[in-house]
């Protein structure tokens, strides 16, 4: 992995976020890349419950100030930085007041899915690229993590395949047990449509589940991870399907060079 930059972009990762197999591994795996002589950037959403006095954030101004446009409406995209204490891993925050100030991650106290969660990962998706750009940072490997990072690939293929900065980026998806049960808003079509998007991988979300909204993903990565010994047969089938590299690894013993192996002879080959 020498001189390789991978991009992680998650849902969640420690020490911001509770302890689970999403933000252990996008933890982790960082750690792998930078030990096997890599380079490193994690993006996670700026979450209501992320404390900014404890974990010392602050905003980027060079980087913030755009706006994004979401179905039609102006959404200011605010960025925020902090370093992982005692490791060499710099995490960006997406931030927007209306999507991320006082919220949870895909549902309120009461465990109810919040009914935006389709904008809420359109412009985590699109903040992500528009902030890469800003900073210029060519990545070799993009490598996703849970729901609200499930639209990059398709923005990485669709809206943004003319981009020269992503011109040789190849994309992985991990997939895990945790399942989100629901459904996503009617009209998450229409308004990925709004932005010129007319991939024919869309027709999955003719019934707009989470478990289609990680299909999406999947159909438009060059690699997936199934991160969970319990995933879904169907996602199993879809990747065999694809004909693309597939890693059965989550951080078992010896996870860290199944992860360089994979990257470098699968997915950078």
């Amino acid at each position: 992995m020498t001189g390789k930059k991978v991009l992680y972009v998650s849902s969640e990762v420690i020490p911001y976020l509770p302890n689970n197999d999403i933000s252990t591994l996008t933890y982790k795996l960082p750690k792998v890349v930078n030990k096997n002589g890599g380079q490193t950037r994690i993006f996670i959403p700026k979450y209501g419950i992320i404390n900014e006095r404890r974990h010392q954030l602050h905003e980027v101004i060079r980087l913030s100030g755009m706006n994004l446009i979401i179905d039609d409406l102006d959404m200011p995209l605010i960025i925020k930085v902090a370093s992982i204490p005692k490791e060499r891993m710099q995490v960006y925050f997406i931030d927007n007041e209306e999507y991320f100030k006082n919220r949870l991650l895909d549902s309120d106290k009461k465990k109810k899915l919040y009914n935006d969660n389709d904008e809420r990962a359109i412009f985590f998706a699109k903040g992500v690229v528009e902030t890469i750009k800003k900073l210029n940072w060519s990545p070799d490997i993009i490598h996703v993590h849970g729901w609200i990072a499930s639209l990059m690939p398709l923005y990485l293929k669709e809206y943004y395949r003319d981009e020269p900065l992503f011109s040789n980026t190849k994309v992985v998806t991990s997939i895990y047990e945790n399942e989100i049960e629901g459904k996503l808003s009617n009209d998450i079509v229409k308004k990925i449509h709004f932005d010129e998007i007319q991939s024919e991988t869309l027709n999955q979300l003719s019934d707009p589940s989470y478990e289609n909204l990680y299909k999406i993903s999947i159909m438009n990565s060059d690699g997936v991870v199934f991160a969970n010994q319990n995933i879904k047969q169907t996602y199993i089938d879809l990747a065999n399907s694809l004909k693309i590299p597939i890693l059965n690894c989550g951080f078992d013993e010896g996870f860290e060079k199944q992860y360089i192996e994979f990257y470098n002879d699968k997915i950078l080959k």
